[in-house]
């Protein structure tokens, strides 16, 4: 299949280790409950989360599907959590943090990627609730010097309907040689302003980190905080996220004292395949390499939580209509693949994936069953995609778990089966899988 978000991604990528599971039944109504005395104001409107794990055999399929792309992408590690209200829970932490290293743990934070971009159009919808901005402002009445630019709107930015380009095929390669490097956003956005419109302002779908960057200043502008105050404000203080935040520029997270999960990319070897066996260790890269667009951290039980927020519309401006006019992805992909408001909908799922160097993430939840998805493999060497496709495989063995006692299983599935999407993985591989 072919790259979902329609962007071309550095390749790059390692081999298959033994992993260690290290697994908990850490539901999403538990984290929740943990921070209702820190002044939560905003919980998703989800079925009450059984309080059991999920059925071993539901499990072990799980695990062996994470186990699968964590071959196919050459990661050391990775971190699932599974939320099924109806049947149980399942956050397990897979593999190495670093090579040989220490096992993975489920507190680990990781680079969250595209997730960012939703949670930049949350900042949007609050701001415009508070009368700061509004969607139909025009992106030059925030920043100057954008002559042409006049016809492009806060709301298409969000969109990602702008027509302007994105910045990350010609960035990417430099952030992997200076990891640490500080980036400025205009210097980032102005590698997609100069490569040419791919189209006509809300026209179409066309994936630009480059538009979430300038919505990101144009919202520092009209709220009068900086980036990582807008996502406290609007995003991590209404739903009790302490693990979820966008780091200081300079900022190493090897060094910053929470346990982190380390990012990898795999280069090429001389002959043309990836050096799978030694990857090249990026987990050091600057927060400012994605900014609004793909900068933001966070741990898997934040990640849970936020899922399902951005789904049901929970945090303050959400509006019933974020979501209410999809757009297709691509012409050549399924009908029920579509975009909107900063978010992808897969079925009944919404949610975001992507890459940003070190790390493959994606997530996604039902609003009406509360089923929620969320993944990170620790190297980014493979298609983005592949973050997807793993998500889609989880989701669809997951709706098919048992109800526990006294519960009862959703009948609605999805338009897609679990090997479907594992063949997607193999067939996106990047490093040798284990025979067999």
């Amino acid at each position: 299949m072919e790259d979902l978000s329609g962007v071309e991604m550095p390749q790059y990528n390692r081999a298959r280790r033994t992993a260690s599971v290290i697994a908990g039944a850490v539901g999403i109504a538990l984290a929740l409950a943990a921070c209702s005395t820190g002044g939560v104001s905003a919980v998703p409107d989800v079925p009450e989360q059984v309080d059991a794990a999920l059925p071993g055999e539901t499990q072990q399929q799980l695990q062996a599907a994470v186990e699968r792309a964590m071959a196919a992408t050459g990661s050391t590690g990775a971190i699932v959590g599974v939320w099924a209200p109806w049947s149980g829970t399942w956050v397990a932490g897979l593999g190495t943090t670093t090579v040989g290293g220490e096992a993975v743990s489920t507190d680990m934070r990781f680079r969250v990627g595209n997730v960012t971009r939703a949670m930049t159009c949350d900042v949007l919808d609050g701001a415009a609730e508070r009368g700061l901005v509004s969607h139909d402002d025009s992106l030059t009445d925030w920043i100057t010097g954008m002559a042409g630019y006049e016809d492009i709107t806060l709301g298409q930015l969000c969109d990602s309907t702008s027509g302007i380009a994105a910045f990350g095929g010609v960035v990417s390669p430099r952030m992997l040689v200076t990891p640490q490097r500080v980036w400025s956003p205009k210097e980032l956005a102005s590698y997609g302003m100069g490569a040419g419109r791919t189209g006509g302002p809300g026209a179409a779908y066309s994936d630009s980190d480059t538009g979430y960057v300038l919505l990101g200043l144009a919202l520092e502008r009209a709220t009068g905080m900086d980036a990582a105050e807008m996502y406290e404000t609007f995003v991590t203080e209404p739903l009790g996220l302490d693990d979820t935040l966008l780091p200081a520029p300079t900022t190493d997270l090897t060094e910053a004292g929470s346990p982190v999960l380390h990012g990898y990319y795999s280069p090429p070897t001389p002959e043309g395949p990836l050096n799978c066996a030694e990857p090249t260790d990026i987990t050091s890269l600057s927060s400012s390499a994605g900014f609004t667009a793909s900068g933001v951290v966070s741990d898997i039980d934040d990640l849970g939580v936020y899922l399902q927020a951005l789904a049901t519309g929970a945090l303050p401006g959400a509006s019933d209509d974020r979501f209410a006019a999809p757009l297709p992805v691509a012409a050549d992909l399924p009908a029920w693949y579509t975009t909107d408001g900063g978010a992808y909908q897969a079925g009944s799922l919404i949610g975001q994936f992507g890459s940003v160097p070190g790390y493959i993430t994606a997530g996604f939840a039902d609003p009406a069953t509360g089923m929620t998805v969320a993944v990170v493999l620790n190297n980014s060497s493979a298609n983005a995609g592949v973050g997807a496709y793993l998500a889609w495989e989880l989701a669809a063995i997951t709706s098919k778990a048992p109800a526990a006692s006294g519960q009862t299983a959703p009948s609605a599935g999805l338009p897609w089966t679990p090997e479907q999407y594992a063949e997607s993985i193999v067939a996106n591989a990047v490093c040798p899988l284990p025979e067999g």
